[in-house]
């Protein structure tokens, strides 16, 4: 973005030379200046090739590369070449990151390290502590970028001066003002140890030690969160060519954070307003406007009139109906017309089961909208008002499993003292329902497993196949280009450090009894391996997440059927591995994108994530050493283990009961197992629609997202869907095409304005409110929400007299 960027005299621009096929070299931008005219169409064309499915180029652009190709229109190639290398092509990278770079900046400095692991010991600390609690709280990455910003400027303005020269290396404590790239590496060192939560694997760990009484040491809990998340390093580094390195891999996510660190660091002028749509207000004053009308609009939904995060108005009409709660609930129901029956005024309804609808491209919001609309608002409503799966006596869409009494189901009465399940007992107990919408979540699950597969062999192989063979002469990205001038990380070093954590795994599972054979390791990595790159991509351009937690719990309790503890350290070893290394990989597109030194970006998350596994650990096994009543309902300070009970339930479920009860062919469930094929059928309709009509809006529908794209529903409910994407349409979309100026300069700074106030209000709130059990303020604004059987959970339409159940008759099942 040459507008925003300031005169300096060592800034220019200079990009690494690199050769074009025979045409000599790049000049200092990075801009052909003899390319011979057919390595010019040849480059074109592999570009051509390579982005025909890619959604997030501009679709005229891509249109004029193949017109010009193909009619050998050399003055339009060279002029197309240019322009795809002068910056990137997406208008969206163009809005959030620099296409120049200052190497004077330095990254490596002791006050990043400083700031960097403070960062790390108290967000992995707090983080892992507050897991612990009912309800929870997270502190995520835009806290971290916020919160170190002043702390940075502090260490700039208080720090000595002082150079000192040790064995011949030179150091300061302040070598100058606090830089982006020092932010940079700090926030990523947080991303990657903190950002989500707690790590994955210690809620396996709490479900061990607080629900089924097993802890295995210290030792164990170390190796595994340490062999895991570094596991996603390794994984994330070997496959950098297919996820970082493309100039397609954009990682929309990212975008509001690089975009704010130039903010906060850079673009402080005034905006010019003949670019702007008229607005002349600096991105710095407009972030902190939005941060601060965010942070003082949540306590009223938050706290003050809670009312407002669900104003499904239908309901307050008649709280006491059934179907109508069911049809435009809000909590439990499906949200049928909203916005029009039912909206939100609460930001956190809004992006907290997704992410930032500001960043997601339109195609993806779209194909959400066509998912939503077939299997929830058509497919559940028909199975559930047809009676199919017992629905009368269930809940529409809620994430409880229910006993055939319409009670919670009581794992306790199926279970042997050894954990294993109790066959008489099961049979005379229940088989396990659920509700609607949870149970074909479950089929969607299978179908957007299988057609992730698909729709990348499709889409992607080609494309995969040459980065694969070296074989992709299309003009390089910008960014990484500019990258190239810093000395990179050898590939052998993620080798190595993935062999050191295979080793790891491998004494995770076999030196203590977790009851996981040498091949259940295997399978978890290869399963973490295979699939990275399909999730990957679908992350990286759609921002989209597919989650495979529930295949993983299926493919797991089919091979090891009544081994619990077994399913717990797969899951850990391989969905934590896998969403590790998506994480680690947005993290290396972040430092690209703000050109930090790719072997400083490498230590600072090594260091970053070890440091982290250590505080992490060492919370956990502290609470349970001194929280009285740990992971019981009768906390007093409600230390549940909320995610470890979750664990717990879950490896009862479907490695205790087992998938093969669940989705056998007789049973209730038994026809979801026709979702696999859809799953394979689906995407291959869609490609070949895609190739007949090249040109057509059937090159933007997307099979996995299809069926996967409503994976948060339960707990989720229509509402937030479409919600979310109804500001996305706004943004994304309306203002995008309209209002173009204005969205490349504030859009992703209203993103991260609105999460950051979000955050930091409920953050302040959870610490100065509901730590100390205050109740919120009483009167019909916070009562009206609780007084609706949508509310409660209870909008069902058939109840049973004590001694009646539903479902199969008894011992069939």
């Amino acid at each position: 973005m040459h507008r925003f960027r300031k005169d300096k005299s060592d800034a220019s621009p200079v990009i690494s030379e690199r050769k074009v096929g025979s045409s000599g070299l790049k000049d200092a931008k990075g801009v052909p200046n003899s390319s011979p005219d057919d390595v010019v169409e040849h480059e074109l064309s592999d570009f051509a090739d390579m982005h025909a499915w890619d959604p997030n180029l501009d679709h005229k652009k891509l249109y004029a590369i193949q017109d010009a190709v193909h009619q050998h229109d050399i003055e339009a190639e060279r002029y197309l070449e240019r322009e795809i290398e002068e910056n990137s092509p997406y208008p969206e990278v163009v809005a959030a990151v620099q296409n120049w770079d200052d190497s004077s900046l330095p990254a490596n400095t002791v006050r990043t390290w400083i700031i960097g692991l403070m960062f790390v010991t108290v967000g992995s600390g707090m983080n892992m502590l507050f897991s612990l609690r009912q309800p929870t709280i997270a502190i995520g990455m835009l806290v971290a970028l916020i919160s170190s910003y002043p702390v940075g400027l502090l260490f700039a303005k208080v720090l000595p001066t002082h150079k000192f020269n040790t064995f011949g290396l030179k150091w300061s404590l302040n070598p100058g003002p606090f830089n982006r790239k020092e932010h940079c590496l700090i926030v990523v060192m947080a991303n990657v140890s903190f950002a989500g939560g707690a790590a994955y694997s210690t809620f396996a760990i709490e479900a061990m030690r607080g629900f089924y009484n097993i802890n295995f040491g210290v030792g164990f809990a170390f190796l595994l969160t340490f062999g895991t998340q570094l596991s996603g390093i390794a994984l994330a580094g070997i496959y950098r060519k297919f996820l970082v390195y493309p100039g397609s891999i954009i990682y929309p996510s990212v975008l509001p954070t690089t975009a704010l660190f130039n903010t906060l660091h850079d673009e402080r002028d005034v905006s010019n307003p003949a670019m702007t749509n008229g607005w002349r207000i600096s991105r710095f004053r407009y972030y902190f406007y939005v941060l601060t009308g965010a942070f003082l609009w949540y306590w009223f939904p938050g706290w003050i009139f809670q009312g407002l995060s669900v104003i499904a108005w239908v309901t307050w009409i008649k709280p006491q109906s059934p179907i109508i709660n069911q049809l435009f609930g809000g909590f439990t129901g499906v949200s049928l017309g909203a916005p029009f029956t039912g909206f939100t005024l609460d930001w956190t309804m809004v992006a907290s089961y997704f992410i930032s609808p500001l960043t997601v491209p339109w195609h993806s919001l779209a194909n959400t909208l066509i998912s939503l609309i077939l299997w929830v608002w058509i497919t559940a409503t028909a199975v559930h008002y047809s009676g199919a799966w017992y629905s009368d006596y269930l809940p529409m869409s809620d994430s409880n499993s229910y006993d055939n009494t319409g009670k919670e189901y009581n794992v306790s009465r199926i279970l042997k003292p050894d954990f294993t399940l109790d066959v008489e007992a099961y049979k005379a107990y229940s088989p396990i329902f659920l509700s609607t919408t949870f149970a074909m979540q479950y089929g969607l699950s299978f179908a957007a497993t299988i057609a992730l597969i698909v729709h990348t062999g499709l889409y992607h192989g080609k494309d995969l196949w040459k980065r694969l063979i070296h074989n992709n002469t299309e003009p390089q990205d910008v960014h990484y280009r500019l990258q190239l001038k810093y000395k990179q990380v050898p590939n052998w070093w993620y080798h190595i450090l993935s062999a050191i954590m295979v080793t790891v795994g491998f004494i995770c599972v076999l030196h203590w009894p977790t009851q996981l054979p040498w091949w259940g390791y295997v399978l978890a990595i290869a399963m973490a391996a295979f699939f990275l790159i399909p999730i990957g991509l679908i992350v990286a351009i759609y921002n989209i997440w597919i989650g495979l937690n529930v295949v993983c719990d299926v493919i797991i309790s089919y091979a090891l059927p009544g081994k619990p503890i077994a399913m717990l350290v797969f899951r850990s070893l391989s969905y934590n591995t896998l969403a590790q290394a998506v994480s680690f990989s947005e993290a290396l597109k972040i430092g690209m994108y703000m050109k930090v030194p790719p072997r400083t970006l490498f230590v600072g998350q090594i260091v970053a994530t070890i440091w982290s596994c250590i505080v992490q650990v060492g919370v956990l096994f502290w609470a349970f050493g001194n929280i009285e009543g740990i992971c019981t309902e009768e906390q007093k300070n409600r230390y549940t283990c909320p995610n470890g009970k979750v664990f717990f339930q879950n490896s009862v479920v479907w490695s205790v009961i087992g998938p093969s009860r669940i989705f056998k062919a007789s049973s209730t469930y038994g026809l979801l197992n026709w979702f696999w094929l859809a799953g394979a059928v689906v995407p291959a309709i869609l490609y070949l629609l895609a190739r007949k009509f090249p040109r057509s809006p059937t090159r933007f529908l997307h099979g996995p997202i299809l069926f996967g794209g409503v994976q948060q529903i339960p707990p989720a409910v229509p509402m937030n869907y479409l919600m979310w994407i109804l500001v996305g349409f706004l943004f994304s979309k309306v203002i995008r095409d309209r209002y173009r100026g204005w969205w490349l300069q504030y859009n992703y700074l209203t993103s991260a304005a609105l999460d950051a106030g979000l955050a930091l209000c409920t953050i302040l709130i959870f610490l100065t409110l509901q730590l100390t059990q205050t109740e919120p303020p009483k009167w019909w604004g916070n009562n009206i929400v609780g007084s609706t059987l949508d509310n409660k959970g209870e909008a069902v339409r058939k109840t049973l007299a004590p001694g009646e159940t539903f479902g199969p008759a008894p011992g069939t099942w």
